[in-house]
């Protein structure tokens, strides 16, 4: 399959310009994305643009990532209903080093083949400008009437928009446009790609490229994505899910990956992994065949965490996985760092105890039900452990148990568990 055969078949296609698989059919193309620097991390909401330029690459294109240090000091008004924040410029450059490295997990950028990819921070050029000159030079090849004409900008001056929009947020797609513009003429960059929300600025582009160089250029968007209920695709009840493992755990993204409904898994495997369709079409079957086996789930979690993580970090992931619902031991809870441990078991029960009294050794009944209240009372402390359900670290204990410091995970935890579902994270002060 060509490039554009390959996103069609992965649903990755939402609009595409007449005249777009031509040019690609001709040879090697240079295409560009554009990635908001307000972060220093990406988040899964970027993973299909960095999906999109990994087929694109793999099928022998040029990717150029432009980091919007000048756009991202505006705000966008696609979908959106307020401006961004300003940021300086030492910032942008700290979170576009950042970006190019994580980037760089997917994509080839230090090779010497002829389709290396490029990243670029579009401030580099938008600062030389003055108003004047901006308005002088690039307003007036694009109408007002076309400006308008656009759904993004419509959504916000419509009747039922809360607010409207600032000057300042109207000229975005002029500037987005200037961005094409000025990466065909320096970079021969033919393409731009973007989410479906984007296709108004991409074609103001094209026609300022039209209208002032008289030069061809295309456009080609995804779908956004939605999970199947609906809700917004990334976001959890804590917020992103971010690839930076600092701010999202190796662990919580695989497990973020593994709890995707059987609709989304059969959608987001074909999108955010890099497996044949042939393989693809044997996993969705094989998962039609036992879906309570979950295969599908695991096997996106497994290549989307080793492509951002690496295999080990997805084999710690996996290993803290099998903590709550396999034959972890107490060496288990011991390897995995503190981070993945308190990520594993976030939303149990929490006691504090005194290290003091730790280090003289407590009595596993008095541990139980005076020093925590992981069971009601002493008496039905001792009906537990008479029914051998009681678990420190993972490992079971009977009557005679002292708890001790020699107990401690990390210097500070002592995991405990009734029965095969109820643990308790016992903190040590």
């Amino acid at each position: 399959m060509n490039f554009v055969e390959e996103l069609k078949w992965r649903g990755m296609i939402h609009d595409i310009m007449p005249g777009t698989e031509e040019q690609l059919a001709k040879g090697q193309t240079t295409a560009y994305v554009g990635i908001d620097p307000t972060a220093d991390s990406l988040h899964v909401g970027h993973l299909v643009s960095v999906m999109m330029m990994k087929h694109f690459q793999l099928a022998g294109h040029k990717p150029i990532f432009i980091i919007g240090g000048a756009t991202g000091m505006i705000g966008d008004p696609s979908g959106k209903s307020q401006e961004r924040n300003l940021l300086d410029e030492e910032t942008i450059h700290k979170n576009m080093e950042a970006i190019k490295k994580q980037l760089s997990r997917f994509i080839d950028f230090n090779s010497s083949a002829s389709n290396a990819a490029v990243m670029l921070n579009n401030y580099d050029w938008m600062k030389e400008f003055s108003f004047l000159g901006f308005i002088r030079d690039i307003g007036k090849h694009i109408t007002v009437n076309y400006m308008m004409a656009k759904d993004s900008v419509k959504k916000r001056l419509g009747a039922e928009a809360a607010q409207g929009m600032s000057f300042t947020e109207f000229t975005y797609q002029l500037v987005q446009g200037y961005d094409f513009l000025h990466l065909r003429k320096n970079h021969d960059c033919m393409l731009q790609m973007g989410g479906s929300d984007q296709w108004g600025n991409i074609t103001t582009g094209v026609e300022l490229i039209r209208r002032k160089e008289g030069l061809d250029a295309y456009a080609l968007t995804w779908p956004l994505m939605t999970k199947s209920d609906g809700k917004k695709f990334g976001k959890t009840e804590s917020g992103n899910i971010w690839l930076d493992p600092q701010r999202t755990s190796p662990y919580k993204f695989y497990q973020f990956w593994l709890n995707t409904s059987d609709e989304d898994a059969a959608r987001y495997i074909k999108i955010f992994t890099i497996l044949p369709p042939a393989e693809i079409n044997a996993l969705i079957a094989e998962h039609a065949e036992a879906p309570h086996l979950r295969k599908l789930q695991k096997t996106l979690a497994k290549e989307i965490t080793c492509l951002i993580h690496g295999q080990e970090a997805f084999d710690s992931a996996l290993e803290a996985s099998q903590i709550l619902f396999g034959n972890a031991t107490s060496d288990t809870l011991r390897k995995i760092d503190e981070a993945t441990f308190l990520a594993v078991f976030e939303g149990v029960p929490q006691f504090e105890i005194s290290k003091t009294d730790l280090e003289a050794g407590i009595q596993i009944v008095d541990f139980l039900a005076t020093q925590t209240a992981v069971m009601p009372s002493k008496g039905e402390a001792r009906r537990a452990l008479k029914a051998n359900s009681i678990s420190i670290n993972k490992e079971k204990v009977g009557e005679d148990t002292v708890v001790r410091t020699s107990d401690l995970i990390d210097g500070k935890y002592i995991l405990a568990q009734s029965g095969k579902k109820n643990y308790f994270l016992v903190i040590v002060k």
